[in-house]
């Protein structure tokens, strides 16, 4: 063509060519538009909601679970059962009556120092000590009710056996050595009377915790974690 305009289609040996770009015709090598390409769809992949809550309560992440400060909330998270929000409870009661009995008894010390004339220098080391047990030990809790089957089976050793056993070996070993029932109240010091009631609610609250944690809807709470974890995990 002449006049200065060019056509906007060229053909060039069986090509078309519209600027830098070329499609070729292999059958009738004519030129015609280009046709645009089409985009691959990626379709998301997405959870639903009862799957989301168990994901999260397995991995922690938000959105489907307790994460961080939360995982301690009183309130239970969706779809943890009555039995493992109880035992929850009960466990952090138990070591609600440590953190008290250890405050007493530093207390005590403290003032049996000072009138020793000593200084009331308490035991720091074992204060450190307890405070690094008792953090662990909520934090234990706290995943235990998440459905972590490491963190019942920690509980029930650490806690269940080995802090029932050094809850009762004093008394228990008192008691053996002849002594009667109607010794202890006779000899008792004020401490006594201050710190058996705490003692007996911390053993109590640990036995009913066990129990609970190991009731029938429990189990199914703790195998349907596990089984969650796994298909998350494979």
């Amino acid at each position: 063509m002449r006049g200065g305009f060019r056509p906007l289609f060229t053909r060039v040996r069986g090509r078309c060519v519209i600027g830098t770009s070329t499609w070729i015709n292999l059958t009738t090598h004519s030129c015609s538009s280009p046709r645009p390409m089409a985009q691959p769809v990626l379709a998301a992949k997405t959870r639903s909601p009862e799957r989301q809550r168990t994901h999260g309560r397995i991995t922690g992440r938000r959105g489907g679970g307790a994460t961080g400060v939360e995982a301690l909330k009183l309130s239970p998270p969706p779809g943890v059962p009555k039995e493992v929000q109880v035992s929850f409870v009960l466990w952090l009661t138990a070591v609600a009556a440590g953190v008290l009995e250890t405050i007493i008894r530093v207390i005590d010390a403290s003032l049996i120092s000072l009138a020793s004339g000593s200084g009331g220098e308490a035991d720091v080391t074992g204060v450190v000590i307890r405070v690094i047990v008792y953090t662990v030990a909520v934090y234990i809790i706290a995943q235990m009710r998440l459905g972590k089957r490491w963190a019942r089976i920690t509980l029930a050793v650490l806690l269940g056996v080995i802090g029932t056993l050094s809850l009762v070996i004093d008394p228990v070993s008192w008691l053996a050595g002849a002594n009667s029932l109607r010794e202890v109240f006779t000899q008792a010091d004020l401490l006594f009377f201050i710190i058996a009631p705490i003692r007996a609610v911390h053993l109590v609250a640990v036995i009913s915790a066990l129990v609970f944690m190991f009731l029938p809807a429990s189990n199914n709470y703790f195998r349907a974690a596990r089984s969650a974890t796994r298909r998350t995990l494979g």
